[in-house]
């Protein structure tokens, strides 16, 4: 694998792993391009302007934060984990790009906006398979303070795997299962080129990521945390509501396979 023999990562090398990275994510998401574009059409038709201010929370290597500033080269992303090893990734792979900035803040800790140092409020914050993970009073206090960082009408995008109520509609819910995993077999008929937790083992043998690993151990993350507490739709529109947000509803989905909106309150 490309970086086994260097303990410095660069540009090549961590652009490698996000293309391997991407491969992965592409399997458990067969749909996940169409999400983005969708997601993307949205920011560009609610921002009004050119030049909006977009929050990508939970960014990972910047998959997101760079189609977007892809789409819109005025914009400005600040681009928003706490996973050493994935912004190391994002920074050498993007870190000259105009209009992106990573910033390594927990969205879970009470002061994550005051961390971020914004000269003006957000037109949007958007996310993509990453709010599940937060249990679901993490979940409601991060979108309370994200609404005092945000323009009044600003937009809140979440492109994830939120299923409703099992109890209420049983049918759909295991309907809306079985039409991800279905499109991931006609996909992949011989199985996931690679998983989650195989492109984790492959990149803790690279010592170009020794320090970032260390410190992703110090912090206690782990990718054993994927799928965890915030999986149901009821959780994420009860905190949006609490927060502050008018409007709030799905505008585009595929089986359980989402984008959930909300609009903060003008």
């Amino acid at each position: 694998m490309p970086g086994l023999n260097q303990d410095v990562l660069d540009r090549e090398t961590a652009q490698r792993w996000i293309a391997r990275w991407e491969i992965q994510q592409q399997g458990y998401l067969p749909d996940r391009e169409d999400r983005f574009t969708a997601l993307i059409d949205a920011v560009e038709e609610a921002a009004g302007r050119a030049d909006p201010l977009v929050l990508d929370l939970g960014c990972g290597p910047g998959s997101l934060s760079v189609r977007l500033l892809d789409r819109m080269p005025a914009a400005r992303v600040v681009a928003i984990d706490t996973d050493p090893v994935l912004l190391a990734l994002g920074r050498t792979a993007y870190g000259d790009r105009d209009g992106l900035r990573f910033a390594d803040v927990d969205l879970r800790s009470n002061g994550w906006t005051g961390e971020l140092a914004l000269d003006r409020p957000a037109d949007a914050a958007v996310s993509t398979t990453a709010l599940h993970w937060l249990r679901p009073e993490a979940l409601h206090g991060m979108y309370a303070r994200l609404a005092t960082v945000l323009r009044p009408g600003g937009l809140l995008l979440d492109g994830d795997h939120l299923r409703d109520d099992a109890t209420a509609v049983p049918t759909l819910v295991r309907l809306g299962q079985v039409l991800i995993e279905r499109e991931e077999r006609r996909r992949f008929p011989d199985g996931l080129p690679e998983s989650w937790q195989g492109w984790w083992e492959a990149i803790k043998e690279d010592p170009a990521l020794g320090a970032p690993l260390a410190e992703r151990e110090q912090r206690r993350l782990s990718e054993d945390h994927h799928g965890s507490e915030s999986v149901q739709l009821a959780t994420h529109v009860d905190g949006l509501r609490a927060a502050g947000f008018a409007e709030i509803g799905t505008i585009w989905q595929r089986g359980e396979n989402r984008i959930l909106a909300g609009v903060l309150a003008p």
